[in-house]
């Protein structure tokens, strides 16, 4: 089995790959970056001589060739900065994917696993959770929501038009690694937040509205998911998260900090703030997908694809906090 990897060097590329050396079905692996592992570095990263780097930029490069013989491909690629570039992001992650989707249907691949996430869903309930049916139409307020509903809908298209193309959908909660630290203080956090305060009994508070309840999951449990989808006849949506569910209370009790209810209204307007004064990078968009996005049902995953998270959302955070803490990197020039 041949499997193409558009965006194999982030979070989850590099826990895929992990994921899929060891599978005696797959026999190549073709990992596509932006910036693919350089000449100095083994070319194959450990991972059993099975992959092969292909560097391309998704707005400009053609991707037929390095799609050609593919049986899978798998969409991991997606871009959360520089958000101050809105209208470059939309191209790479909107655009970008449909231009993966044209090539997995020129090269005649049978079947294609989109790296969804939480944040396709419609605003939804905080005190249950909701299975794969609910609307994918996003949260107004969020571009990367916006974006990743959008891309949702060319998938309705290209399935309702092209019924022998496998499709999977992957919709995962916040995705947690240890070497992944580096990556998502850069995102989220921004320089002026010193990285040992992010970890336990570093933080005084956690002040958080009652509103903010989500939910996690380790990129290894993620990428197992993946990894199955690939070598399973399974298709359409799958909810993909750990327990328990994080709120204010849990976080503090994780932190051994003394939980603060802030209203939304105040910690918007101070996200608002801070972004417009270039204090840190991440728009109030990303306060309201989290107030505002449902929890997420998992059964399907569990029952269709054997999946059960070996790691559970409170050691995925403390996994990330360690590595945020420690400049943790990983083996690929995304991750470092």
């Amino acid at each position: 089995m041949r499997i193409v990897i558009v965006g194999a060097t982030g979070n989850v590329g590099v826990a895929l790959l992990r994921a899929l050396k060891d599978r005696p079905e797959v026999d190549h692996i073709v990992g596509i970056a932006r910036r693919p592992p350089g000449n100095d570095e083994p070319a194959d990263r450990g991972y059993g001589g099975k992959v092969s780097w292909v560097a391309a930029d998704l707005m400009t490069d053609d991707l037929d060739a390095a799609f050609e013989g593919a049986d899978a491909v798998v969409n991991l690629a997606w871009r959360i900065q520089p958000a101050r570039r809105r209208s470059q992001l939309h191209l790479t992650n909107v655009h970008g994917s449909r231009r993966v989707f044209d090539a997995t249907l020129v090269s005649g691949a049978k079947a294609l696993v989109h790296a969804s996430s939480v944040g396709v869903y419609a605003p939804g309930p905080k005190d249950r959770a909701v299975d794969e049916s609910w609307p994918h139409t996003g949260v107004a307020t969020s571009s990367y929501s916006r974006d990743k509903a959008t891309v949702e809908a060319m998938l309705d298209r290209l399935e309702a038009t092209h019924q022998g193309l496998r499709v999977v959908r992957m919709r995962p909660a916040l995705i947690f690694q240890r070497d992944a630290g580096t990556e998502i203080a850069k995102y989220f956090l921004g320089p002026l937040v010193p990285r040992g305060l992010v970890r336990p009994r570093f933080l005084p508070v956690v002040p958080l509205p009652e509103e903010f309840r989500f939910q996690a999951v380790h990129a290894d449990d993620v990428a197992q998911a993946f990894a199955t989808a690939l070598t399973s006849d399974v298709r359409g949506a799958f909810n993909l998260a750990a327990d328990p569910v994080l709120d204010t209370a849990r976080l503090a009790e994780l932190f051994h900090a003394r939980p603060v209810n802030m209203p939304l209204p105040v910690l918007r307007a101070m996200a608002s703030a801070s972004y417009r004064l270039r204090l840190q990078p991440t728009d109030a968009g990303w306060v309201d997908m989290g107030a505002l996005t449902p929890l997420m049902d998992s059964t399907r995953a569990r029952t269709e694809l054997g999946w059960q998270p070996r790691m559970s959302a409170d050691a995925a955070l403390l996994d990330l906090t360690e590595g945020i803490q420690e400049k943790a990197t990983g083996p690929t020039p995304a991750l470092r």
